[in-house]
């Protein structure tokens, strides 16, 4: 299993006292886009408008510049405000293909500390089943240290 007990302690140091939510945004995507070769495409969809997702900070290839919550993994974790394990994209209903690559998609929601979705993270792989739940676990406590402040 990967080490993220030392991955959320990295972040944990490198967003130490910042408060500004892309800054944090683009150093969790970057630490973690470069922590596990199964992740090739990391990236944040931020809520800018009700029911809407737009792109940033990310790490690999384009991405769509937005997505609505009713549409594809992305809209669907924000929708709900659950976890979203995709062992096949293929098989998803509604399923945004932002890249052709994609075979497998973890999307976790990220909620600020009034419980409120403020973005979702999305994670991409060239594999298929390339996730678990534990992953999905450790990368959602992550999440929280950083954006629940």
């Amino acid at each position: 299993m990967p080490d993220y007990t030392t991955l959320a302690k990295t972040i944990a140091s490198l967003t130490e006292g910042e408060d500004d939510t892309v800054a944090l945004m683009a150093t969790v995507v970057c630490e973690i886009h470069h922590f596990d070769d199964r992740f090739d495409w990391t990236g944040f969809y931020r809520v800018t408008a009700p029911d809407m997702l737009k792109i940033g900070p990310y790490q690999g290839g384009h991405g769509c510049l937005q997505i609505p919550f009713s549409r594809g993994v992305c809209g669907a974790a924000a929708r709900t405000g659950q976890v979203q394990l995709v062992a096949d994209v293929d098989a998803f209903e509604g399923h945004i293909a932002c890249a052709s690559s994609t075979r497998s998609e973890l999307v976790l929601p990220v909620f600020n500390a009034q419980n409120d979705v403020i973005a979702v993270f999305d994670l991409d792989s060239d594999q298929p089943d390339a996730f678990t739940q534990d992953d999905a676990e450790a990368l959602t406590s992550i999440l929280s240290d950083v954006f629940r402040r």
